[in-house]
């Protein structure tokens, strides 16, 4: 997993929580809070030890956690890859550019980068089908992703999600409608 990933990480969890929450959870998962760059590629065990020692701590199920912040990442990596976004694009257009534009750059700049490849087809004029597939098993940070765009783009109040298949999966589809 990226570095940045672990940085946004833990400017969540200090805006959520606060600063000594970060620290006290670095150390519960058994990490160093001065182990992550954003240069770096860090083993997925950090995240997934993390994340569970987050859910003991606030009694919230590891899935609701990756959906928040997968909500909460959004502005951020808008911000990392706005060039390759057209600006005409939409929460539906995003998600169908996302594997052949953003996802390639992101393998690219490091061959230890490895994110979900995301097989989007567009089923419909105001619909389209997530087929994610990783061996992570983080389709509810997917999905946090995708309600995250959906902020962004203003269109909240406009796009339903549907996951199709359990968000624990390496296989997970996710059904997103414009209304």
């Amino acid at each position: 997993m990226h570095g940045t990933i672990f940085l946004l990480l833990k400017r969540y969890v200090q805006t959520q929580y606060d600063h000594s929450t970060w620290i006290q959870l670095v150390a519960n998962a058994g990490l160093s809070a001065d182990d992550f760059n954003h240069r770096d590629v860090y083993p997925d065990a950090h995240l997934f030890a993390l994340v569970g020692k987050a859910a003991e701590m606030t009694g919230i199920p590891a899935e609701k956690l990756q959906e928040k912040f997968g909500e909460y990442l959004v502005p951020d990596l808008m911000y990392m890859y706005h060039k390759l976004v057209d600006p005409d694009w939409r929460t539906l257009e995003m998600l169908e550019h996302t594997e052949a534009v953003m996802h390639t750059r992101v393998r690219q700049e490091h061959t230890g980068n490895k994110p979900p490849v995301l097989d989007v087809k567009r089923i419909a004029p105001d619909e389209v089908l997530i087929n994610y597939v990783s061996p992570r098993r983080m389709g509810a940070l997917a999905v946090g992703i995708v309600r995250g765009l959906a902020i962004y783009f203003d269109e909240e109040d406009r796009i339903v999600l549907e996951p199709l298949t359990s968000e624990d999966g390496e296989r997970v589809q996710i059904r997103v409608q414009r209304i």
